[in-house]
């Protein structure tokens, strides 16, 4: 899947080059993140923050063509935790596949890779156990799915807070509106015009797809009611 603005990534520390830090994304090439973006401050030795090879949790700024802007600083603990928890996974899932295909595993992977990460693979397995037969013999997919069936299920939560508001005279009752509108989705209030998007899945990938969906969708029909809307970064 393209890589979108506020999409939170696993990259790999390549090289510092003057203020710049280049970091390598599974699957999506080469990022950069400016010395701005490496932290809040002034930053008196860049290696306290970044080393080569170290695996690093970024927030997509900006993506045009083949330019990938990064930001390590607007990353929240809980962002760099259920993005960890997913490597984790996506290890835990190629041990699986090892464990049954030994020394095939690996030859096995790749060809998944070529159309999608392991972990989405396997995950979507849980829901349609038959698409692992196109890789694995019936025998070997049957394993599969017991192992995956018998792993406990986390759910991840992820969130987003906005502002919304009007001068209307009716302004409560069209934010009212906008937001009983909102499905799979768990809205707070905050205080007066803040408000905040919860989303819970199994899947974090699913989780945060959802999440944007809901925000464009209440972009569009602010939009529509003359009222004014912004996400509130954290």
């Amino acid at each position: 899947m393209a890589l979108e603005e506020g999409d939170t990534i696993l990259c790999t520390v390549e090289r510092i080059e003057g203020t710049n830090v280049f970091v390598t994304i599974d699957g999506d090439g080469e990022g950069s993140i400016m010395t701005s973006e490496i932290a809040a401050g002034r930053i008196r030795n860049i290696r306290d923050y970044v080393v080569p090879k170290k695996k690093i949790v970024c927030k997509v700024l900006r993506v045009s063509g083949n330019r990938i802007d990064l930001s390590l600083r607007r990353v929240t603990q809980k962002e760099q935790k259920e993005v960890m928890e997913r490597y984790n996974l996506e290890k835990s899932y190629s041990g699986i596949v090892k464990g049954i295909l030994g020394e095939k595993a690996e030859e096995v992977i790749k060809k998944i890779q070529k159309k999608e990460k392991l972990y989405d693979f396997l995950e979507e397995s849980k829901k349609n156990p038959e698409i692992l037969e196109e890789f694995f013999s019936r025998e070997q997919s049957k394993k599969i799915s017991e192992i995956l069936n018998a792993q406990k299920k986390k759910i991840f939560s992820v969130k987003k807070d906005i502002l919304l508001t009007t001068v209307k005279s009716n302004g409560l009752e069209l934010i009212k509106q906008i937001l009983e509108g909102i499905k799979n989705a768990e809205v707070k209030y905050i205080s007066a015009g803040h408000y905040a998007i919860h989303v819970q899945s199994s899947d974090i990938k699913n989780a945060g797809l959802v999440l944007r969906n809901i925000i464009s969708d209440i972009e569009k029909n602010a939009k529509k009611s003359g009222m004014e809307f912004s996400i509130l970064e954290k």
